[in-house]
């Protein structure tokens, strides 16, 4: 019964309390408004259409054939972004509803905003976007949104021109690490190899004709030093057409055997470099063939050990172009593309025209039939070359 009053005379007291302002009014809490929903995105999921049900079925990479064109429906609405990044090859075309609204000029990393390229004539809500190459198949695993930021960066474009995206910090980490890997990978070969390194890169023996240049390409072409630089002539060839976004796997053959994403920056590397090092290689089973239909094989060993110099040497100056395209390419990015490009087709030229030059020392060019090996050996991989590398990317 005490314990009750007790309670009973606190009860009274609080009451007393409350009323005379001893305790602060509770006050409301503060309304916010809920963030904005998140970007609308493109899902993992493609369609292809089958034609012989007439009708867009889930694309399976491991089942279905790969194919021109992919669809997926995404819900676009005028006040609200949908970024979007992909890598694209020169004709890549992007249709809302059939209707175009992207056709990609050069082989590049877009960015656009779907919000922007919205045709006025369609209303907000779910439209069919359409992937389209019209020459091979598109990279799908380039395709992804953009971070908001980013999306805001991008929301002063002009509809219908999107603007080429800048590598990122990682891949530029990516790079300066295979650069460092590539210097010290050429200086221990020269220390281990000494004597044969600077016998190769003499310069001054490129225009000479003395007896120790006849003896020196009448040496065998394959050595474990020839070999070891070869690697590293590949290797730093590979890191310049990865950073220019030469993406090689549009070729059909390769496509149909690696399939390596584009933003897979070291097994992009890593496959360049082994199709780089195979074709170095190989192109001494090519003149060797050539050579015995034309009945000239006195010359392959002096025209292959004069291509292998050359390209070796010339491939001591593309880590130096890769690191100026790195170094400028924040601030001119289609300036700078281009000065590498051009740094790689003077490359290819080059190396013909000096193995021109060392086969009309042994026998005139004039010869119709010499002529024609040469066009047969070199001019011919070099003009293949120029429209995969340079021309068309």
């Amino acid at each position: 019964m005490w314990r009750a009053a007790r309670i009973s005379w606190l009860l009274v007291w609080g009451v007393c309390f409350a009323l005379a302002g001893g305790v602060r009014p509770a006050r409301a809490s503060e309304y916010k408004q809920l963030p904005p929903a998140s970007p609308a995105s493109l899902s993992a999921d493609w369609l292809i259409h089958d034609a012989a049900r007439n009708r867009l079925v889930f694309y399976l990479p491991g089942y279905h054939q790969p194919a021109h064109a992919y669809y997926q429906w995404v819900r676009i609405s005028r006040n609200q972004s949908f970024p979007l990044s992909f890598a694209a090859q020169p004709g890549l075309s992007l249709f809302l509803d059939n209707q175009l609204i992207f056709n990609a000029r050069a082989a590049t990393t877009y960015s656009l905003d779907l919000a922007q390229l919205l045709p006025a004539q369609l209303a907000p809500g779910k439209h069919l976007l359409a992937v389209w190459q019209p020459d091979g198949s598109p990279a799908l695993a380039s395709f992804s949104g953009l971070s908001p930021v980013s999306a805001a960066g991008h929301a002063t474009a002009r509809t219908g021109q999107a603007q080429p995206r800048l590598p990122g910090p990682q891949g530029q980490n990516v790079y300066l690490a295979f650069l460092l890997v590539l210097g010290l990978s050429y200086g221990a070969v020269r220390t281990t190899y000494q004597p044969g390194l600077a016998r190769i890169f003499q310069i001054d023996e490129l225009f000479s004709n003395s007896s120790d240049q006849q003896a020196f390409l009448a040496k065998p072409a394959f050595s474990l030093l020839n070999l070891l630089l070869v690697v590293l002539f590949a290797f730093s060839f590979a890191l310049l057409l990865t950073a220019i976004h030469t993406d090689l796997q549009n070729l059909p053959l390769l496509r149909r055997f690696f399939d390596v994403p584009e933003t897979a920056i070291v097994a992009r590397v890593l496959l360049y470099t082994a199709i780089i090092t195979a074709f170095v290689l190989g192109k001494y089973a090519y003149v060797g063939v050539l050579a015995y239909i034309f009945g000239l094989q006195p010359l392959v060993n002096v025209q292959y050990r004069e291509f292998l110099r050359t390209t070796l040497l010339a491939g001591l100056f593309l880590p130096v172009v890769l690191l100026l395209y790195l170094s400028l390419n924040s601030g001119h990015p289609r300036t700078v593309a281009w000065a590498a490009s051009a740094a790689i087709a003077v490359v290819l030229v080059g190396t013909v025209l000096r193995v021109a030059r060392t086969l009309h020392q042994h026998a005139s060019l004039l010869n119709l039939h010499l002529f024609a090996y040469l066009c047969a050996t070199e001019v011919l991989p070099l003009l293949v070359l120029l429209k995969l590398i340079v021309f068309t990317y």
